[in-house]
Order: structure tokens, then C-alpha cells, then sequence
């Protein structure tokens, strides 16, 4: 009886499932072929991604090649190009990049970019504070200590990845306006962080001697 009754159960569901399969088949089949269709074109535009990303990988190391062999002007209009037409991961770079190479025979122009770098909401912060210490480097020479300040304390604080540079120029700043307090507490900063590279220590040292000294003459 009971195997009278699994084959019945048995024929039922076969049954069932003919009924069903005649009722939606179109509609199994048109969600297999999207399916299908979906995973060929996710491969597909993977591909194109991965070829467009090395293609633009080679054209900014292309770039970079003639800042080492020395070709300025071409690694600048390279660097632009790139900026301009070339893939987003790489604009802001070569948007970097050609500001370097431009701070070389116009300091004013190279400042410009950063600067505007610096206010892009859309670069990534650390790139936004790598274009405010660079534009300040270029400033120091003919900014007053309050542009320096405005422009770099922030990057000074205790967390701040850029700190180690900008304590060095906001006591250069100091220094240079004769705020022997000032510099001589920025560049204490400098020498005191573990982890500053030893190359910025031993110049905040030599920056510090001269605080003394002018500290010293002043008293």
C-alpha cells in the first residue's frame, strides 16, 4: 500500500511540475538568457577595465620616463595630457606631477595647480594636503609667516601623515620672520617625533642652531 501511495505522490509532482514548467517555461528561459547575458557583459567590461587601467598605467610611467631622462617640457605637456583626457585614476596624479615639473621655470603657475588640487572636494584628502605642503614649499621664500601658517598648521597636527614637513616649514617660516619663540617650538616638534626621517631632523637641528643664535643675539 505504501508503495502504491509514493508512486502516486510520485506522478502527482511529475505532474505538477510538467503543468508548471508548460505555464512559465518562457519566462525561466528569458531570465536564464539574461542571466547568461549579464555574465558575459560583466566579463566583458572587466576586461576592457583591466586593458584601459594598464593602457593608462603605461602612459603615465611613459610620462615619468622623460622626467628622468631629463626631457622637461615634454614630461610636463605628457603629464598634462594625462590630466586632462586620461584615465581618472591617474588625472590628479599627472595633475601633481605636472605641477612639479612646471614649479621648475614658474613657481607662481605651479602654485596655481596645487592650490586648486588643494580645493578639489573630489581628490582624495591626502592628495589635497600633498598639494598644500608642495604650494607652500614653493611659497616660503616670499610668503609672510601668516600665509604659511593658514596654508600648512593643520597638516602639523600630532596625526597628520604630512606633520613631519610641515613643522619643518612653519619653523622656517618662523625662523625667517624673526619669531625665534615660534620657530624654536615648531622645530622642537620636528626633532622630538620619533618618527620623523632623520634626514628632516638633522635639518630642524641646523635650523634649531640658528634659533639659539638669534635668540641669543637678541637678548
Amino acid at each position: 500500500m505504501s508503495d502504491f501511495i509514493r508512486e502516486v505522490d510520485e506522478e502527482y509532482r511529475r505532474d505538477q511540475a510538467a503543468k508548471f514548467w508548460q505555464k512559465y517555461q518562457n519566462v525561466i528561459i528569458g531570465i536564464a538568457v539574461v542571466v547568461v547575458a549579464a555574465t558575459a557583459g560583466w566579463r566583458i567590461w572587466e576586461s576592457q577595465r583591466l586593458k584601459a587601467a594598464q593602457a593608462a598605467g603605461a602612459q603615465f610611467q611613459a610620462a615619468l620616463q622623460l622626467v628622468r631622462d631629463n626631457k622637461p617640457k615634454e614630461a610636463e605637456a605628457a603629464f598634462l595630457d594625462i590630466a586632462k583626457s586620461g584615465n581618472p585614476g591617474y588625472q590628479v596624479l599627472a595633475r601633481l606631477r605636472a605641477a612639479d615639473e612646471i614649479s621648475t621655470r614658474d613657481a607662481k603657475e605651479a602654485v596655481q595647480i596645487y592650490d586648486a588640487i588643494a580645493a578639489d572636494s573630489a581628490v582624495d584628502p591626502l592628495l589635497q594636503q600633498a598639494a598644500k605642503l608642495r604650494a607652500a614649499y614653493l611659497r616660503i621664500d616670499e610668503a609672510d609667516q601668516a600665509e604659511i601658517k593658514q596654508r600648512i598648521e593643520p597638516l602639523a597636527a600630532p596625526t597628520s601623515p604630512f606633520r613631519h614637513t610641515a613643522r619643518e616649514l612653519l619653523g622656517l617660516a618662523a625662523l625667517k620672520a624673526g619669531d625665534m619663540q615660534g620657530a624654536g617650538r615648531w622645530l622642537d616638534m620636528v626633532v622630538a617625533d620619533p618618527q620623523t626621517p632623520q634626514s628632516t631632523r638633522d635639518r630642524a637641528q641646523t635650523l634649531l642652531g640658528l634659533v639659539a643664535s638669534g635668540a641669543t643675539a637678541g637678548q
